[in-house]
């Protein structure tokens, strides 16, 4: 194993055992295209174990945490929390893509940064970790690394739909739906800046507003509506 694999492991937490285990983990299927030696080989079989052991530990934690959550929405937690996004977020702060064993083409094309190639990855690596120890090993793993999207919002804040998140938080709090508006717009035609409102009448006595800043309409709104879900301490498993 490359010496400076051990610097990953830092990063993961978990020292491995059995090596070929962590290096497996992150041979992508077109590595072997370019080498013969691992023509057979590649990270989908501890992707494949890496899932199931994930499902179970998210589903186990939704399930003892929100006792009073029903199933409906567990469903909907433990989708956002899996999913592709969350998932190559995690390996982006763990920096599974500098360690990938990819082929030339899949370097050149932005591999290493490609969101299902890290979400697959991060899978494996779990399937391996398993492999190397144990169910309540990997579990530790899953729950350092993912416990924090499950109950709050802003904790993966650049890979989630704050929109939806408002969304359903709103409907299901005060029943209304966020009101979007562009305030201003800044600069020329190719360079535009806007800046968008996001508002929720709580019913109460105030209106709830935030606003935010981007490149074209939707990133505005996005970077408006995650303000405001950290303004009200919105977390997933009360928005869905």
């Amino acid at each position: 194993m490359k010496k400076n694999y051990l610097d990953f492991e830092k990063n993961l937490g978990y020292s491995f055992k059995n090596k070929e285990l962590l290096k497996n983990s992150l041979i992508h299927r077109s590595f072997g295209n370019e080498h013969r030696r691992y023509k057979k080989i590649s990270n989908e079989r501890l992707e494949l174990l890496g899932d199931a052991v994930l499902d179970l530990v998210v589903t186990e934690y939704l399930y003892k945490s929100y006792a009073d959550s029903t199933e409906g929405d567990l469903a909907k937690v433990k989708s956002m929390v899996v999913s592709e996004p969350v998932l190559a977020g995690i390996s982006k702060k763990l920096e599974v893509g500098k360690y990938l064993l990819l082929s030339r083409g899949e370097e050149l094309t932005g591999g290493r940064e490609r969101s299902s190639i890290l979400g697959d990855a991060f899978e494996a690596i779990l399937g391996a970790i398993y492999m190397d120890s144990n169910f309540e090993t990997a579990k530790k793993f899953v729950l350092t690394h993912i416990k924090d999207a499950i109950d709050h919002v802003d904790s993966n804040e650049d890979i989630l739909d704050f929109k939806t998140i408002l969304q359903e938080y709103s409907q299901k709090t005060y029943k209304v739906i966020p009101e979007y508006s562009v305030i201003r717009e800044i600069g020329p035609d190719h360079q535009k800046i806007f800046e968008i409102e996001v508002k929720i009448n709580n019913g109460i006595d105030k209106e709830e507003t935030e606003s935010g800043t981007g490149k074209n309409k939707k990133t505005a709104e996005q970077a408006a509506a995650k303000s405001l879900c950290k303004k009200l301490g919105v977390k997933i498993h009360e928005a869905l």
